[in-house]
């Protein structure tokens, strides 16, 4: 039994370029290629069906660059604001063991810049 003829999508579109001209028939592209005039036929079917998502398939990648820019930039924020709520609890841990020099100065270390 013969294998089946797989074809590229640069084939498939050339062969179906050549229906579209309509320069020459179904039948006569069929006898020159090899492929049964059916086949020809539901090609050029699928070809003109998606002809519309050629033009709107740049709108799409669009809004898949935006959802992802959207998801990304979601994520950051709340990587940030676990973050923050991770510093201010190391200051205040750090200014409940270091002694404060003065009363008024919440926290002597991140007031002045000092470390010990």
């Amino acid at each position: 039994m013969e294998k089946r003829r797989t074809y590229k999508a640069e084939e498939k579109a050339d062969i179906v370029l050549q229906l579209l001209r309509e320069e020459r028939t179904v039948a006569q592209i069929a006898a020159e290629t090899g492929i049964h005039p059916t086949v020809l036929a539901r090609w050029k079917a699928e070809a003109i069906d998606n002809l519309p998502s050629l033009f709107t398939r740049g709108a799409s990648e669009v809004e898949k660059m935006r959802k992802q820019y959207e998801a990304e930039k979601e994520e950051l924020t709340r990587q940030i604001g676990q973050l923050t709520i991770e510093v201010n609890w190391l200051k205040k841990k750090i200014c409940r063991t270091q002694p404060a020099p003065k009363k008024d100065v919440k926290c002597w270390i991140w007031s002045t810049g000092k470390s010990r």
